[in-house]
């Protein structure tokens, strides 16, 4: 696991500046409309601490006196002033949700274009679990932030300072018995801020367990259901269930003592408020309407440091997020393209060469070793060998899903390193062993929604991969809708489909990745052998095999050994010289009655 995007271990500040400040680049284009939004934010504030302060001037005024029609015009104001609130909340309410929604689209966007350009050797070391969190559940907790953390944790404290200000203002004496237990609340805020950091830790290594469980249990059903496992992975997911159940029972446990303590200060506040307030009342420093408001005013108050506490968690969760959305985006793409790109000759041939290549996934521990090959163009090769041999690692290299650390590897004799790396894939195509089909229609997946692949190229390309019996038998034809990876599709329709795909975009260089027949039946298996042998026709062509039967048309055929090229030539020649390839022969064909000079057929 790259110590990077350790998940568990990243818990984050309360609020880091830094962080804060690389999100305001996403922000800092929207900036109007959320200025908008502070400022109507900031009125509501202000217009909920007028309330009190009308009830204070209806009870000295008209009430004290007597004059129950001069509260009218109080009771219009005290309406007014509520539906003022209503329209200010609405108001911010929407624009700020909108504007964080925009913001996370955008964030959403980089992350997915900057995911889409990083090498293959970061898909090694990172789960798909783990990066398609990042797009969702981290983008969605910096929405949070935006939306209710720091604006409205801004905007408590301007009602808290509001409150505290305008209680001076009315009586400081009532304002200091007021906040008597301010010290107390603070302390308590503060307890409950420690533990909710320690249980929120909690809270995400056992929900990181349980989708690292479920993702490996979804993923290997088959497995489970194959062995009879179904119980005990159920055993197990319910210990993990349980645990995390209980870490967030216990950040249930430590909220509930959180409220009623403070709702407790409050209390005590507004009884310590009835007791000296009555004392100034029959002293004569205080009147009955300043008590009132202070009865309002201390409640108000209570709600935002009620907020200011809940928020600490939606801000850490945020910061954590950031955190590790940032990571992803500072991860630097090991493959990148030249700053000065080199051009192919034209037309391009297809001629591969490797020069004294080295190359290892650690470069302390090569897989290829000093490897020089050439590959005219328009030639059909095989690489053979054992496994570990090093066959997939050169295969990869000839698409640059990986640079070499020592070496060259060329097209047309230019580099493969001077290239683009859109304009090299332009002309190098790959068919993977277990081939990849995404939503959508038959005729999207074979041309991957390109635009310059008409509808006639595509039949003509599933014609000559023998797909279109298949597909025209399918309801809709090419307008089939194909599930989620292919799953309404047979193994060997889909490998048929990537046949296809490749063979549309039409490649100078085409490589198969791995054994293309591996997984299918005997009919099917001749079909692909067909199509394959139609593919090769014409261009450059490197394909990985297993099975020695499936490479009787090749040209030519390169043997691998612990990352060494150990022999290389024609099946004749190679069978001739009684070597590795001999041996590998005999192990795959002596148990079939076939003698090991009888060969495999040509053409």
């Amino acid at each position: 696991m790259s110590p990077g995007f350790d998940e568990d271990t990243i818990l984050g500040k309360a609020y880091d500046a830094r962080l804060v400040r690389r999100l305001s680049v996403f922000v800092a284009p929207h900036w109007r409309p959320l200025l908008v939004a502070a400022l109507l934010l900031v009125g509501a504030m202000l217009t909920e601490i007028v309330p009190p302060l009308l009830v204070q001037r209806a009870i000295d005024g008209p009430i004290s006196a007597g004059r129950l029609e001069g509260l009218a015009p109080i009771f219009a104001l005290y309406l007014g002033v509520l539906l003022a609130t209503f329209a200010l909340r609405y108001a911010h309410t929407y624009l700020i949700n909108r504007v964080g929604q925009t913001v996370m689209q955008d964030l959403r966007v980089t992350l997915f274009r900057h995911i889409q350009r990083l090498s293959l050797s970061f898909f090694d070391r990172n789960p798909v679990g783990r990066l398609l969190t990042r797009i969702t559940n981290d983008v969605d907790a910096l929405n949070e932030f935006l939306t209710e953390g720091l604006i409205l944790i801004l905007a408590d404290l301007v009602t808290l300072i509001g409150i505290v200000t305008i209680m001076f203002t009315l009586n400081w004496r009532l304002a200091l018995i007021s906040l008597a237990t301010l010290p107390v609340l603070a302390l308590i805020v503060s307890i409950y801020q420690r533990l909710m950091r320690a249980t929120y830790r909690l809270v995400r290594q056992r929900l990181a367990q349980i989708n690292a469980y479920l993702n490996e249990q979804i993923g290997g059903v088959l497995v489970t259901q194959l062995f009879g496992r179904e119980r005990a992975s159920r055993a197990r997911f319910h210990t993990l269930n349980d645990s995390y159940v209980e870490a967030n029972l216990r950040s249930v446990l430590i909220f509930a003592l959180f409220l009623p303590s403070v709702q407790l200060m409050a209390a005590i506040a507004t009884a310590a408020l009835l007791y000296g307030g009555g004392q100034g009342l029959l002293a004569g420093w205080a009147t009955l309407g300043p008590l009132a408001a202070f009865i309002l005013y201390t409640e108000r108050a209570s709600q935002p440091i009620r907020n200011l506490a809940e928020r600490y968690t939606v801000l850490q969760a945020a910061m954590a997020s950031a955190e590790r959305i940032f990571g992803v985006l500072d991860t630097q793409e090991e493959v990148r393209d030249p700053a000065r790109p080199a051009t192919l000759p034209t037309p391009v041939r297809g001629e591969i060469a490797f020069h004294n290549v080295t190359f290892g996934y650690d470069p302390a521990e090569p897989v290829l070793k000093g490897i020089s090959l050439t590959i005219p163009a328009g030639q059909a090769v095989a690489v053979v060998g054992a496994t570990g041999a090093g066959k997939s690692s050169l295969v990869s290299l000839i698409a640059r899903f990986y640079d070499v650390q020592e070496g060259a590897i060329t097209l047309d004799g230019v580099d493969i390193r001077d290239l683009p790396q859109r304009e090299l894939r332009r002309h190098v195509a790959a068919v993977p062993q277990d081939p990849v089909c995404f939503s959508g229609t038959i005729a999207s997946n074979i041309r991957l929604h390109s635009n310059t692949i008409t509808d006639e190229q595509v039949r003509r390309a599933a014609e000559l991969v023998n797909a279109a019996a298949f597909i025209e038998r399918l309801p809709g034809g090419y307008n089939y809708e194909v599930r989620e990876r292919g799953a309404n599709l047979s193994v060997g329709q889909r490998q048929l489909l990537a046949f296809a795909r490749a063979l549309a975009f039409n490649p100078e260089v085409l490589l198969v990745l791995d054994e293309a027949t591996s997984s299918v039946d005997t009919e099917t298996e001749a079909l692909i052998q067909t199509a394959l042998e139609r593919m090769l026709r014409g261009r450059t062509s490197i394909i990985i095999a297993h099975r020695l039967s499936t490479i009787r048309h090749v040209d030519r055929i390169i043997v691998l050994h612990q990352g060494r090229v150990v022999e290389d030539g024609s099946h004749e020649e190679l069978l001739a010289r009684h070597g590795y390839y001999y041996r590998l022969y005999q192990l795959q064909f002596a148990g079939q009655g076939l003698a090991p000079a009888a060969g495999i057929p040509k053409g």
